[in-house]
């Protein structure tokens, strides 16, 4: 929707008259669908995508390609016509099958964009809930909270402390202070319109509630989406790696191939059939297809982290992930089970344990027991951690919001007997919000009743008591002095030391003159009384205990960041043994008086880090770093950004995670669970192993294919293949049974190896060795058939056991390459299915090519005998068994071992 007037300039009822919603029900569900179909979605205009048809016509734009393309056009003029025809089939067979590998790879990571699309908190038919960014019309009322990414341009209606960084939209790097209400006066510039949000913006601090006035193109991000647009970045460090690798190979294999064509020319042969033959040859053996294999590879391994809940935003780190060292992780809802329940009460001078009696709750300390609803002492330290939140209502009836926030808050109404949920509420006013952030550690509301006004303070238990004055007592006032704070303290430390997470609450009349000791949390957070301290249990979940196990086996150190209480973390590291006897704990305070040089000698001995804020956990990363270790580091507060970006695998969390440390992330969890980081570690191995599997095959056979013409040209042999041969061997094996080696699950043993070096060459560990010494293998199988059939029989028949003899030494071979470290007989066939349906199906193609007549004539085919393929079977599983005879000797390389070794 759009007027002339601007939207900053109108007063709010008749912003909400015009997009024809409510302030407090918001649009109807149907109205929204309507409106979706109206405006189109929240989308901003991309470049155009590469269409079915231009990917597909890409098969035919390699150089190579079309030098065949052109040779065969020459041999349809020359009335070769079997030869013509046969080579454009194979071509295009071969192009349907780049089309197929291409365009799964393409739509995979569409579908990973999708995992990762923004979200946003709208009310819709009085209710709140949680939608796509994308779905977001003009008329949705917003809530915006720290941390969001504003999902479409909003015109402000409610502002509590709300400042926004418009940097993405500006430039400006500085935070932008906003407020509700009119604009007097219209200003063009954008910075300047104080009252609005707009889309692609973050919320740097505080909360707001708007209406959303345009989306999409129709934004101000969508008006300037043609100067802001840019192409992912998704190769990743081992991509172009591969492409540079691939580019000198190119080289090699044209080299090797002109020399086979002048070599055979100079002895005599057809200059047109060794043309043909070494375009063919070429076609086959040149490795253009390694890039676009690891994209493959690193396609499905992404799709199965995302069905174990690891969604990938940057490609790189799933390489990064097979080299983590130190995992950096949260405590709250990561290690623990974000299930959080009142268990405790410290009040009154007396630790009060909250027990369930069938649907009532009541509080005891030894014989006493107290009933909430009959104490107007709980009932006050109770309302104060009810009020102190931002819990909303979702469409299904439960209640959204931070776990911690929602335990007090249940807690509180418990203490409301059958007073409705509505009416407690309704009797108090928010007047204004003083948000929870890291560097404070607690969160004030101030709220209006019956013309009265109360400040109440909730958060780390010494943060609001270094604001505290006085202390209630008995249903006395008392001033809060050096011996009761000390007692206070102690009891902190004992309810800390049973792994409870401690939050205390305070709060004071206020004395309310105008809106000027509304502006500073210094004057509303000074002299206030405290209340009480809520022991909250979160225990471990049951999963990390393995998990964090696993990645001792696996050589990766787990450190826990938390803010809590140091003492409570130490409960929790031990109950998870993650802090081995040796290992030092530390606290934010503690880190910011050791001097930089003894911090960074002692933090390979820390395992736990308390009480921490983000300045803190970024310290902690760049010093893990420059101690030479691969970081993953968890975060999930707009705060936490640095930090996530500064490690070397940034990991957001998903559910309970800001839009601005998801954005920062690499990798997002969408159960925020620790498990889930291992198996993201786990996957990034098996990843990294199946491209060097796929590396293994494909130059492994394209060496034996060279290997064979060059064989034959130089012992002055007739040629053992014909140029339709070498295509259709290159097409049955560099095709199905290479990309079933994608397929392979996680290798045993795969995290019972230290993490590679990141340094480490995509050959080390002795493959650069294997793949020679197995190519020459089956270059030598191939041509020995070939010389004693050729001694024994006729050309044809020689020929066609050359030809079958090579496509069984690759087929044997793909099994060879299943692992590096376990020999063949060891693993499950079955373990991957495709890989042995994929060799039976190239088996029965090369059937169809030796016994059907018509097929015969077209590749020069003559049928195999019973003993000719046990004599090919045995040469084939020759080389098989020569490598596994040589996996027990050394490499002829120094310091080369032909198990694979990841250090």
């Amino acid at each position: 929707m759009s007027f002339q007037k601007p939207w900053c300039l109108w007063p709010e009822e008749e912003v909400l008259k015009k997009l024809k919603v409510k302030p407090s029900l918001g649009l109807s569900a149907e109205e929204a669908k309507v409106r979706l179909e109206q405006y189109g979605p929240n989308l901003l205009q991309k470049k155009k995508k590469r269409g079915v048809l231009d990917i597909f016509l890409d098969q035919f734009r390699d150089f190579m390609v079309l030098v065949l393309l052109a040779a065969t056009f020459f041999s349809g003029l020359l009335e070769e016509y079997y030869d013509a025809i046969t080579i454009m089939v194979i071509v295009i067979l071969n192009a349907c099958l780049g089309f197929f590998q291409e365009y799964k790879a393409e739509r995979s990571f569409e579908e990973l964009q999708k995992l990762t699309a923004p979200r946003a908190k709208v009310i819709r038919d009085g209710l709140f809930t949680d939608i796509a960014s994308q779905e977001l019309v003009p008329g949705d009322l917003v809530i915006l909270e720290a941390g969001d990414k504003v999902g479409a341009d909003v015109r402000l209606l409610e502002a509590d402390n709300l400042t926004i960084d418009e940097s993405p939209l500006t430039g400006e790097s500085l935070v932008v202070a906003k407020k509700s209400g009119r604009l007097k006066k219209y200003s063009a510039s954008l910075g300047d319109q104080r009252n609005m949000a707009f889309g692609g913006t973050m919320i740097a601090s505080g909360r707001g509630k708007g209406v959303v006035v345009a989306t999409g193109m129709s934004s101000e991000m969508g008006k300037i989406a043609a100067l802001i647009q840019e192409a992912d970045e998704r190769s990743t460090p081992l991509q172009r790696k591969l492409a540079s690798l691939g580019k000198v190979l190119v080289a090699i294999c044209f080299l090797l191939c002109a020399l086979m064509v002048l070599w055979g020319v100079i002895r005599g042969e057809p200059f047109y059939r060794m043309i043909m033959a070494g375009v063919s040859l070429a076609v086959a053996a040149i490795p253009e297809g390694l890039p676009a294999i690891v994209t493959i590879s690193l396609a499905i391994g992404v799709q199965r982290m995302a069905r174990r809940k690891a969604i990938v935003r940057k490609l790189p780190a799933v390489e990064t992930l097979g080299c983590a060292s130190v995992i950096c992780t949260d405590k709250t809802g990561t290690l623990t089970q974000n299930a959080i329940e009142i268990a405790c009460l410290y009040a009154d001078g007396q630790l009060f344990k909250r027990i369930k009696k069938r649907n009532k709750v009541i509080y005891g300390s030894g014989e006493k027991m107290i009933d909430p609803e009959g104490s107007k002492l709980f009932q006050q330290v109770l309302q104060i951690g009810g009020l102190c939140h931002n819990v909303q209502h979702s469409q299904k009836g439960s209640l959204k919001g931070d776990p911690t926030e929602i335990a007090l808050f249940k807690g509180f109404l418990e203490a409301g007997g059958k007073e409705s949920m509505e009416k407690r509420v309704k009797k108090r006013v928010k007047v204004k919000e003083l948000s929870f952030d890291s560097y404070r550690k607690r969160m004030t509301v101030i709220y209006r009743e019956n013309n009265n006004y109360k400040v109440y303070t909730k958060g780390a238990p010494e943060k609001v008591l270094a604001r505290c004055s006085h202390v209630l007592e008995k249903g006395m006032i008392r001033p809060l002095d050096d011996k009761r704070r000390k007692i206070i303290m102690l009891q902190l430390e004992k309810m800390a030391s049973q792994a409870y997470r401690n939050i205390a609450v305070a709060y004071k009349p206020l004395q309310f003159h105008g809106d000027k000791n509304l502006e500073k949390a210094d004057v509303i957070e000074k002299d206030l009384i405290f209340a009480g301290i809520f022991g909250l249990l979160d225990p471990p979940r049951p999963e990390v205990y393995e998990a964090v196990q696993k990645c001792k086996k696996a050589g990766i150190r787990v450190i826990m960041i938390t803010g809590d209480h140091k003492t409570t973390a130490v409960s929790i590291a031990k109950k998870l043994n993650m802090l081995p006897p040796y290992g030092k704990v530390m606290t934010g305070e503690e880190i910011d008086l050791m001097p930089v040089k003894k911090f960074f000698e002692i933090i390979d001995q820390v395992y736990v880090f308390a009480r921490v804020n983000p300045e803190h956990k970024l310290r902690i990363v760049k010093a893990l770093k420059k101690k030479g270790h691969i970081v993953a580091m968890t975060g999930d507060g707009i705060n936490d950004a640095p930090a996530i970006k500064e490690a070397d695998i940034g990991v957001a969390m998903g559910a309970s995670g800001t839009e601005v440390s998801k954005e920062a992330a690499s990798l997002v969890l969408a159960d925020d669970n620790f498990r889930t980081i291992v198996a993201a570690v786990e996957e990034g191995r098996n990843i990294y192993l199946n491209i060097r599997k796929f590396i293994r095959f494909l130059l492994g056979c394209n060496i034996g294919e060279i290997l064979t013409m060059l064989l034959a040209v130089a012992m002055s042999l007739p040629l053992p293949l014909s140029p339709i041969q070498i295509l259709w061997v290159n097409l049955i094996t560099d095709g199905l049974p290479a990309l079933a080696l994608g397929l392979e699950p996680a290798e045993p043993g795969a995290m019972s190896r230290p993490p590679r070096s990141p340094r480490e060459g995509v050959f080390s560990g002795g493959l650069g060795w294997r793949i020679l010494a197995r190519g020459i293998l089956i270059g030598l199988s191939t041509i020995m058939m070939f010389i004693f059939y050729l001694s024994q029989s006729s050309l044809l028949q020689a020929q066609t056991v050359a030809f079958t003899t090579l496509i069984c030494t690759q087929l044997a071979h793909v099994f060879e390459c299943r692992s590096e470290s376990i020999p063949p007989w060891q693993l499950k066939l079955m373990s991957n299915p495709y890989l042995p349906g994929s060799v039976l199906v190239s088996l029965f193609l090369t059937a169809m090519v030796l016994y059907c007549p018509f097929m015969q004539k077209i590749f020069s085919t003559v049928p195999l005998s019973v003993f000719d393929w046990f004599l090919i079977f045995a040469v084939s599983i020759f080389p098989y068994i020569f490598s596994i005879v040589g996996d027990s000797v050394k490499s002829p390389f120094p310091g080369k071992k032909l198990l694979l070794r990841e250090q």
